[in-house]
Formats: C-alpha cells, structure tokens, sequence
C-alpha cells in the first residue's frame, strides 16, 4: 500500500512544534505556554513537551548556574524549569513524558540495541534516534486535542540536529493519518541605536538556516524591546516567504502573564487553529485578565528578602519567585524581591532590616549554610515574618536546636558528618544510594496535618483542606527523630508530618506571628489563579509587618 492510500488512524495527532533562532533565552517556553494558555480558554484540552537537546538524562545533576532552577514533577521527574511555566499557565499537573533529553533518548535506543530489539541492525540517528523522538511525540500527544512541542536550544546548534530532523519527518507522518503540524519559529528583531532602527537580519539567517533543515515555519513570533511597525514586519514576511499576518511581535512587557494577551491580540492563537484545521472556539479569559490586573495594578507593596547562594542567576529560584507574585496578587499586593546572599549574611553585611518577610529556599552544598542559620535566628528573634522551603527547614531546625534547646554544636551531617548532635541526618532510604541522578526522595507524597497550628489554619482556608495534603519533594535529608521531643520541649511544634509519622514534614513556632518551614517544596504547586497556602500566609503576614513599621 502506498503512502497516500494510507489507512487513517483513529488518533488524529494536531502538533504545533515551536523552535528558537539568533539567541538562547529569548522565552520560548513562556511563548509556549501562553500559547497554551490561549487554546485551553477556548476549551481545547492542551498538552506540552521541551525537548533538551543536552547528554544528561535530566537536569537534576546540573549546578543552578548552568541550569537554573530544577522543577520536580507530581510523578518525581526532574524537569527543565520550562515545565514549570508549562504547568503555571495551563493549571495542569504534568509528567516526566512531557520532559524529553538527549540522554534519554540515546539511553532508551542503546538499552534497546543491547536487547536485540534492531535485529542486527546498524544503529544510525536516522532512522532510530529520530523514530524514539517522534515516537514519543506521537505517544503524548494521544492524551489531548492538541501537543505544543517546544525544541530547547536554537536553530544551527549541533545537538539539537536530530530533534529538528524529527520534527521534519512528523511532518508526512502526521498528514498520512489525517492530522496537521503548525511550525513556529520564535526569532529576535534587536534595535540598533546606531541607526535607530530594527534589524531583521538575524532573523531571516535565522529562517533560512531553518529552512535548509526542510521546516518551513508557518508563524514568527519576534521578540523586540518594542512592538514591530508594519514596514518592518512586511519585509520580514517576504523574506520569510509567509502572510504579514502571521509574522506577529513579541514586545517586552511589565510581566511575563502579559504575553497571552499581546499573542492574542495579535492573532497568534486564530492562525494556528486555522493551521490545525480546528474550530475557533470562544475564549473565556476573565479570571486569567483578573489576575493580570491584579499584578500590574496593585493596592500595596511588600518587601520579601529571597537569601540563597545562587542569586546571581535568579532562574535558579524561578519557581520561588512566581509563587510570591502569585500570592502577592490575590492579596493585591506588589512584592518588591531583595535577593540576599547568604555568604553576606556570614560576613554580616546583609541588609535585613527593612524586609517584611523572608524565605530561605532549598540548596545543596556546604557553602552558605551559616548564613542561612543565621538569618533564621534574626528572623526569629526579630519576629519577622518566616517560611523556610526543604533546606530552609533544615536551617531553622538547626538554629533552633542551637539557640533554643541549647544543643550549641547541632547540625546537619550533610554538612558536618562528624557532628555530636545530628539534628537533621540522612534518611534511612537513602543511606545506600551511590549514584546522584535521580535518586533522592522526589515527587509527591503525602503530608497529615495537626489540628489547630498554623499550617491547618492556612491550608484549610487556601486549599479547603486541615488533614491531608500532598507536595512535592526533592531531598536526601531529614530531620533528625531522636531530637524531636527536646525541639517539643522548648515549643517546636511539628505540625505536618507523613502520616507514619515518621518524617517531619512541617515546623512552626506559634510564639511567632509567623515562622513555619517545610521539607517540600511549595512553589511547585502555586498556580497564577490558586496561590500556594504557605505563600499567601506568608504575604498576608509581611503585609501586617510593613503596617507596623
């Protein structure tokens, strides 16, 4: 039978595959899932994946300053922080499927070839590397009406030829069974002040070396400082060979859930639905609208200090910082971040004093420890409002245990092995691990609640629940049980714990008007239109500190 007399499958793939040119960084995956965004408010059920083209299996060995941040999905994958736009902006829990690496996919091919699975076959990129690509596009893409399909890097990089070429061949693959693709190619357009004028020839290099690949992009997002004039746009669509219509502008805007609203009013989501052959459903983007409004429009400002050792590179704590915006939001208030760094902390040339509340987020790694304690003690002692995030717990523990149970050389053995005192030690299940990658308590798990602490009162009033709730974790250290009734006795309440009751999940210290850590990680769980509980209880707690100053 040939390929045009093909029999229809009863899935009908509708991929949009969106790829990068000129430069890394440009914001594809928040293009990706405000197009997203945009779809699912006309009732369209919307799947994404990112496709990193790096050797690592997945990004959870990476150093914050190669990386940035590493998001933890509810089925414990360790993602590319894309995934975490992916899941704000759509309000979808996502999987370790949606994440999809180079070292993945040759590790699947070479186990495959060990098992005899190629019958003798020589192993090539095409067909077989290029097969497990689109195999597992095609695969996700059975779980909804429509696949987003981001390619990390940029067009003319090396290793993310094989991606490219896949996504090239789906093109026959997804027309044979009845179905559409939609090519996005998201390109820069930079001023010069020079001439004073925009350039578009990184751009058309940009589509041309596409091109020569065998993709034709259908649409160009361009991103600018400001929005692209029509003569500009004009000459870009001749060269780039599409309609001006779809050559649409991606101007910088005052914050990053903006940009729904310029691709809509640009057309963006009606050309690839015309593409795809779909119906132009009506769209509903009043709460979404709401909460922009919300954010650039606020009733008052807070300061929340942020004290990390990865600062200089704020993707590092992305997540962190969105969940603060949303829960600034639904309090209509506008946080004003201060990163600290918590060697200045050490060197006591941090600036604490002025901050309404305060976060000390997860880490590894022996650097900054002590500074990071000792900001847990000045937040304690200062009655600043506090919320402490997997490591952040561990230093309030810590300090606590020093400066409140008088266990003056208390610590963790993660970072002093040796120590007399271990208040936080390694977990039971992983005192045998050797290999780093994807080994550490990850993904969801349960955490039950004591009644009447802060931590029931908040997610009880946020989340309707006050006994069972279930987030996401990513550590090899715990706090340490032998030492949890001395913390008791000195007024430490452990008000969320799993429910053997065997790993503390949740401290607080109710002499405090509010001081509470978790070994989770809240952040991955805050959405733009559902504010994480610990989040919004800790700017509704900053907002009472500034009133009183």
């Amino acid at each position: 039978m040939n390929e045009e007399s093909a029999p229809i499958k009863e899935h009908v793939p509708r991929l949009v595959c969106l790829t990068g040119g000129v430069i890394s960084s440009l914001g594809k995956g928040i293009a990706a899932a405000s197009l997203g965004n945009l779809l699912k408010s006309r009732g369209y059920s919307v799947g994404i994946m990112k496709l990193d083209p790096y050797i690592n299996v997945d990004p959870g060995t990476m150093s914050p300053f190669q990386h940035g941040e590493v998001y933890v999905t509810l089925d414990g994958a360790e993602t590319d922080l894309d995934l975490g736009h992916y899941e704000r902006f759509l309000d979808e829990n996502l999987t370790q499927a949606h994440n999809v690496t180079t070292g993945r996919i040759y590790d699947t091919v070479i186990r495959r070839e060990r098992a005899g699975d190629y019958l003798g076959k020589t192993v090539q990129v095409i067909p077989h590397i290029t097969d497990e690509i689109k195999r597992r596009i095609v695969d996700l893409s059975e779980e909804y009406e429509l696949l987003i399909v981001e390619i990390g890097g940029t067009v003319g990089d090396i290793e993310s030829l094989p991606f490219l070429e896949a996504i090239r061949q789906l093109r026959r693959d997804v027309e044979r069974c009845g179905g559409e693709i939609c090519y996005v190619h998201l390109t820069l357009v930079p001023f010069q002040k020079a001439s004073g004028e925009m350039k578009t020839k990184p751009t058309q290099h940009s589509v041309a070396a596409l091109r020569e690949i065998g993709i034709h992009p259908h649409v160009l997002l361009c991103r600018s400082e400001t929005a692209l004039d029509t003569p500009v746009r004009e000459k870009i669509a001749l060269f780039a060979d599409i309609d001006v219509d779809a050559v649409i502008g991606l101007p910088d805007v005052e914050t990053i859930y903006e940009v729904p609203r310029v691709l809509q009013e640009s057309g963006f989501d009606e050309i690839v639905l015309r593409q795809l052959r779909l119906p132009q459903r009506p769209a509903d983007r009043s709460s979404w609208d709401a909460f922009v409004q919300r954010v650039l429009s606020p009733e008052s400002t807070v300061r929340i200090g942020i004290i990390g050792k990865y600062i200089e590179l704020h993707d590092a704590y992305k997540s962190v910082f969105e969940a603060v915006v949303h829960g600034g939001a639904f309090l209509k208030a506008r946080p004003e971040i201060v990163w600290i760094d918590s060697e200045d902390v050490e060197r006591g040339t941090a600036a604490m004093d002025e901050i309404d509340g305060m976060i000390i987020p997860g880490g590894f790694g022996e650097r900054g420890v002590e500074g990071k304690i000792l900001a847990a003690r000045y937040l304690r002692e200062n009655e600043i409002p506090f919320l402490g995030i997997c490591l952040g717990l561990q230093c309030a523990v810590i300090e606590f245990a020093r400066n409140r149970s008088g266990i003056e050389d208390a610590h963790s053995t993660e970072f002093s092995p040796d120590t007399a005192h271990p208040v936080i030690h390694i977990m039971a299940s992983q005192r045998s691990v050797k290999d780093k990658g994807g080994t550490m308590r990850l993904g969801a798990y349960p955490c039950r609640l004591r009644g009447k602490t802060l931590a029931a009162s908040l997610y009880g009033e946020f989340w309707g629940t006050e006994e069972i709730v279930k987030e996401r974790h990513r550590h090899r250290f715990e706090v340490n049980n032998a030492y949890r009734d001395r913390l008791a006795e000195c007024g430490m309440i452990f008000s969320g714990l799993s429910p053997d009751g065997l790993l503390v999940e949740i401290v607080e210290w109710p002499a405090h008007p509010f001081y509470i850590a978790c070994q989770f990680h809240p952040e991955f769980q805050s959405r733009p239109l559902k504010p994480h509980p610990l989040f919004a209880g800790l700017i509704r707690a900053a907002l009472r500190k500034r009133s009183e100053r």
